[in-house]
């Protein structure tokens, strides 16, 4: 039989993705960007915002140029916005410190920010020859059930297991296609929820298959329950326009635009009045809604707030906006739903 790594290369010629913007591409920011934006995120959503990410940062030099502001705009809605921070963060560094050039190696490319050892490894594999494997979610799951690794792959020691088996599956060439047939081949047929098998070029020797552990493999992340958390909102409203203060580089959306949080203990109108000298006139209690993070559930509670005559703010951070130019600014996605709900 064919190795595992052959098999899923010629499955690849003939049934993987060929037409994906970042392929047949060497350029290793292009190769980054990709790589930054697919954590976390289905290929799907990515498309959405990757050639429009490159007609605003063509190059390198221009995302290390460009304001962080307008770097969050053009990611909002991507979420996970920490990746957007140290993507600017990292082309900065790079610039600085390597005038531009990125390093070849895999260990030097993941000391740099927001770059973690899979995505190091699929950039120095891409760019530079190096042969290395991945252990993205997806190469996670078809290990899992080819090899019939049972334990939750997050853990530290059946992590270690995976990265120790992805190595010597390694093929001695055609590294890079072999890793785009890892991801087709977990993207396309090995998926999370009703695995296409009789489809699957290594389905003759797959442990899960076998052993009638496709559904159960990988095992699930131990569930714990989500504290919950609840917080308000003003909309401070003058007229057309709507008062937004960036939030800290920081923290839970950190680096964009948001609506001003109300403390909690304080009223509407002493805050306002108090925090930016505002005189509200009247306030209305909007609907509220549930949003889900990774670790956390928030209840958002809007309070739209009329603002009176003198509506002028000093603070750098702090920005009227019509809706016309909130549509366009990076705003977190809850905050947006929220303001599209308010008539």
């Amino acid at each position: 039989m064919p190795s595992f790594a052959q098999r899923l290369i010629a499955w690849q010629r003939r049934h993987g993705r060929h037409d994906l913007p970042w392929q047949g591409t060497r350029e290793p920011y292009r190769v980054w960007l990709a790589e930054i934006m697919l954590q976390q995120t289905q290929v799907a959503t990515v498309l959405r915002y990757y050639e429009r990410f490159l007609e605003r940062f063509p190059t390198l030099e221009a995302l290390a140029a460009a304001p962080l502001e307008e770097v969050m705009a053009a990611w909002s809605g991507l979420g996970y916005y920490a990746r957007a921070r140290h993507l600017h963060q990292c082309a900065q560094l790079l610039i600085s410190e390597r005038g531009g050039a990125f390093p070849s190696e895999p260990a030097a490319i993941a000391r740099l920010p927001g770059i973690g050892r899979s995505t190091a490894n699929a950039i120095a594999a891409c760019c530079f020859g190096r042969r290395v494997p991945i252990l993205d979610g997806n190469v996670k799951r078809v290990l899992c059930r080819h090899l019939g690794i049972p334990g939750w792959p997050g853990e530290p020691a059946i992590e270690a297991r995976l990265w120790h088996e992805a190595e010597a599956l390694l093929p001695e060439q055609e590294v890079p296609a072999y890793l785009q047939a890892q991801m087709d081949l977990g993207a396309l047929v090995c998926t999370r929820l009703k695995p296409r098998c009789g489809a699957c070029p290594v389905r003759d020797d797959c442990l899960a298959r076998r052993q009638g552990l496709v559904t159960e493999l990988p095992t699930p992340r131990p569930k714990k329950p989500l504290p919950e958390r609840e917080a308000t909102f003003l909309v401070l409203k003058h007229g057309e326009r709507v008062l937004f203060e960036l939030r800290p580089p920081a923290g839970i959306w950190g680096g964009l635009l948001s609506l001003p949080e109300l403390p909690a203990g304080r009223e509407a109108v002493d805050y306002a009045a108090q925090r930016f000298g505002l005189t509200v006139k009247a306030v209305f209690p909007a609907p509220s809604f549930t949003h889900v993070f990774t670790h956390f559930r928030l209840r958002l509670a809007p309070l739209v707030c009329a603002v009176g005559p003198s509506a002028s703010v000093a603070e750098p951070a702090l920005r009227w906006l019509t809706a016309e130019q909130w549509a366009q600014a990076a705003l977190p996605a809850p905050i947006r739903k929220m303001l599209s709900a308010i008539p």
